[in-house]
């Protein structure tokens, strides 16, 4: 029903022009406070899109293992930027929206975004699964290298130091092997058309801040 409404490849054509007018907005001066003001509907908007070409099984334990990541990811970030001891010491700025203990709310959808597609984009590939869960894990850790350059620029957050530690990477590795080896275990599919596009829309646009933006 979906595909008499929206066409997978205009669809897909919109996901890069909606990063491109992103980055353009970004990088000039008067409109960048409203787009950093829209970024955490720009990530609900993903969801959303990813939501409706979901092609797995769309069922309560879907759902549950889906809320789970996101609750259980959303608590380590608020132990963590409370207590510095997991990721680092770091402060959340307003870039991500409403906050509960000093954490955004979307924190949480970020990470099952980030565990969903990059789980997505391997489905299709003949590997053992423990391969697809170590690889989505390294995808989404180098994710975030890219992303920890471009999120003080965005005021989504400031490591004390100015500088990530190695610390945050290894403890990212640990949840996306977590996350990742839940929806396996789960039978979870997550095969969707629009993973790939987002995902790598969404990584050359935060490497294109990372270096442009100042």
């Amino acid at each position: 029903m979906r595909s008499a409404f929206v066409n997978i490849k205009n669809l897909r054509r919109f996901i890069v022009i909606f990063y491109t007018v992103g980055l353009t907005g970004l990088l000039l001066p008067f409109t960048f406070n409203l787009f950093i003001y829209l970024i955490p509907w720009s990530l609900l908007l993903n969801i959303l899109c990813l939501a409706l070409f979901h092609e797995g099984i769309k069922n309560f334990r879907t759902l549950l293992i889906f809320l789970f990541i996101c609750v259980s990811s959303l608590a380590v970030e608020i132990a963590g930027v409370n207590t510095s001891r997991i990721f680092g010491a770091y402060t959340y700025g307003d870039g991500l929206g409403i906050k509960i203990f000093n954490t955004p709310i979307i924190i949480g959808l970020n990470w099952l975004f980030l565990t969903y597609t990059s789980a997505s984009v391997l489905e299709k590939i003949k590997i053992p699964s423990s391969a697809k869960i170590f690889t989505g894990s390294v995808i989404m850790v180098v994710y975030d290298i890219v992303l920890e350059k471009a999120a003080p620029l965005l005021d989504m957050w400031r490591w004390d130091n100015g500088t990530a530690p190695l610390q945050n990477y290894l403890v990212w590795g640990l949840l996306a092997i977590i996350f990742h080896t839940l929806i396996k275990l789960s039978g979870i599919n997550t095969r969707n058309p629009l993973s790939m596009v987002i995902l790598v829309s969404q990584f050359i646009f935060l490497t294109a801040l990372a270096l442009f933006l100042k």
